[in-house]
Parts: structure tokens; C-alpha cells; sequence
């Protein structure tokens, strides 16, 4: 019982991670495939993700700048 008890604890130990979501650095490579692939509406929406859920990230200062980069000049 005790063996089954240590598997299971294991076993949740490691899938919880997974369960978390992207890191911000994968959704920085990803607005930025998008930016490349011309699709500015979705990395905007990627970009203010990261500055939503990972405010104090490198990635977010890097969001932000990006999204000034892409707002229209006037």
C-alpha cells in the first residue's frame, strides 16, 4: 500500500507541471513565429498574454516593446 501511495504521489509530482500552461519564453517564440508568418493580430493578442500572466518577466518588458513596435504610427 505504502509503494502504491509513493507512485501515486509521483506520478501527480510530474504531470502537474505539464498542466501549467506555456512559459513566457514559449510565448514569446511563438508571437514572434507569428510576427514572421504575418499575423500581427496574434502575436498582439500572444504579446499582451505574456504581459498579463508573467508581468514581471524579461518576456513581458519584450512584449511590451513589441507591441509598441506594431501599434500604428500616426
Amino acid at each position: 500500500m505504502k509503494s502504491y501511495l509513493i507512485l501515486c504521489l509521483l506520478v501527480i509530482a510530474l504531470a502537474l507541471p505539464a498542466c501549467s500552461g506555456p512559459s513566457p519564453t514559449e510565448l514569446l517564440e511563438t508571437a514572434r513565429l507569428e510576427e514572421k508568418q504575418h499575423n500581427p493580430e496574434h502575436a498582439a493578442t500572444l504579446y499582451r498574454e505574456i504581459i498579463s500572466k508573467f508581468p514581471e518577466s524579461e518576456a513581458a518588458k519584450t512584449a511590451a516593446a513589441r507591441l509598441a513596435a506594431m501599434a500604428p504610427t500616426p
